[in-house]
């Protein structure tokens, strides 16, 4: 099976590539440097004689109007090429939790999933709880000696399991919403960065940032009853992590 995967270049989407090819299919990297879900513009040369789309690409900012006008356009000419290019499945990663957390982001895929609910290509979203490397990234936003990191209760995942779930759902028929894809374990951002920066050996002091938006520091961001649940655990990717 021909598979296209939108965002491959990207933390999870090269996992994803890599997982297309493992599990015996043929993927087609979908970049800004191949073509632009912005404008739709090389979407239908890279869609010809694919049978599935994932979805994993992110917009390059995140205020709200941003995320919203990113997801917005990416998302339209995602389908309408899809269509044109008789797309039997589309599969779109998004966040557990976005519907009901007022994240800036967070509008974006909201709007991301309408979208693909109220369009002509069969679909399946799948939902993921922050990956492994969310810590890193929220650690590489501080400009001094002390990074505050959002009071947020998570439940990790890693990205090498949402590659594969989302690459079996890829393979098999448009289920709609599918039951969220979750780490083994809650842990609290703070505490994963302070790991982090412990297992690095970076001279940063974390601290936990007050407020934030309702929901995130009370588990709003973990799944709620049914979810698959991946294997891998934090301290198996603190371990892959180099000092």
């Amino acid at each position: 099976m021909k598979i296209a995967v939108a965002g491959g270049t990207g933390v999870v989407g090269r996992k994803v590539v890599e997982e297309v090819a493992r599990a015996g299919h043929e993927a087609v990297v979908i970049s800004r440097s191949t073509a632009d879900l912005t404008t739709g513009e090389g979407l239908d040369e890279a869609l010809a004689g694919c049978e599935a789309v994932i979805d994993v690409s992110n917009g390059p900012a995140w205020t709200r109007e941003e995320a919203e006008r990113f997801f917005t356009s990416a998302t339209t000419h995602l389908l309408d090429s899809a269509e044109r290019a008789g797309v039997r499945h589309l599969v779109v990663l998004s966040i557990v939790g976005a519907d009901e957390v007022d994240l800036d982001y967070y509008f974006g895929k909201r709007r991301q999933e309408a979208l693909v609910a109220a369009g002509r290509v069969p679909w399946t979203v799948l939902k993921a709880t922050q990956f492994f490397e969310f810590a890193g990234q929220v650690l590489a936003q501080a400009s001094g000696p002390v990074a505050r990191v959002p009071a947020m209760l998570s439940q990790p995942v890693a990205t090498e399991d949402v590659a594969v779930r989302l690459v079996e759902l890829a393979a098999g028929e448009p289920r709609g919403f599918v039951p969220p894809i979750a780490g083994p374990e809650r842990l609290r951002v703070v505490d994963m960065a302070r790991q982090l920066v412990a297992r690095r050996g970076d001279d940063l002091r974390v601290e936990e940032a007050e407020g934030g938006p309702a929901g995130l520091a009370t588990g709003g961001l973990t799944p709620r009853g049914e979810y698959t649940g991946g294997g891998r655990t934090w301290a198996e990717y603190l371990d892959s992590v180099g000092a």
